[in-house]
């Protein structure tokens, strides 16, 4: 299966839980039957991405990563690779590859959806972003990649002042998602 049909059919077997996702989800499907390249990060106007809120193993903290375009706090993701064969592979390595955590455990998914202005191709184009959840192992420490300005564990329930209200949701979802 190619990575545009797992994220069609991802998208499609996904309910959305408010109606500005549900029309995020119907514009992200429209952007896939219109793009064969749509999961790649060469499409203009837009591409899919996956985004991944990484939390401790008893949900008590997540992992941010200060990100060094954004300067925002916010999980880890980004573009899709030839490499991966699912939005929740490419969510798993993104998220493995920033945090430099090996074991992470993906949530089941997505948990959400999300549009951004990035400037992958100037002016700008966007991010249509599935964003999931993962679980990191006891004791998991992180290590900092040359993606982050830095690399910090927030208690859940704090999260900085300079960071977003799709990270926000995300890590409320995750942990709903954990705790249940």
């Amino acid at each position: 299966m190619s990575l545009n049909r797992d994220a069609w059919a991802v998208l499609t077997g996904w309910t959305a839980p408010t109606p500005e996702e549900e029309r995020l989800r119907a514009d992200f499907l429209a952007h896939l039957d219109a793009h064969e390249d749509a999961m790649w990060r060469e499409c203009v106007p837009a591409h899919l991405t996956a985004t991944t809120a990484v939390l401790s193993h008893d949900g008590a903290r997540v992992l941010l990563t200060l990100h060094a375009k954004a300067g925002m706090w916010l999980p880890m993701g980004g573009h899709c690779e030839a490499s991966d064969a699912t939005l929740g592979e490419a969510a798993l390595r993104e998220a493995t590859e920033e945090s430099g955590i090996p074991g992470l455990v993906l949530l089941d998914g997505p948990l959400a959806v999300d549009r951004h202005k990035v400037w992958c191709h100037p002016p700008h184009s966007w991010h249509l972003d599935v964003e999931y959840g993962a679980v990191a192992p006891p004791g998991a420490e992180a290590v900092i990649s040359d993606e982050s300005l830095d690399l910090r564990w927030f208690p859940v329930d704090e999260i900085p002042e300079l960071s977003d209200e799709a990270t926000r949701r995300l890590v409320r979802r995750s942990l709903a998602l954990l705790r249940a």
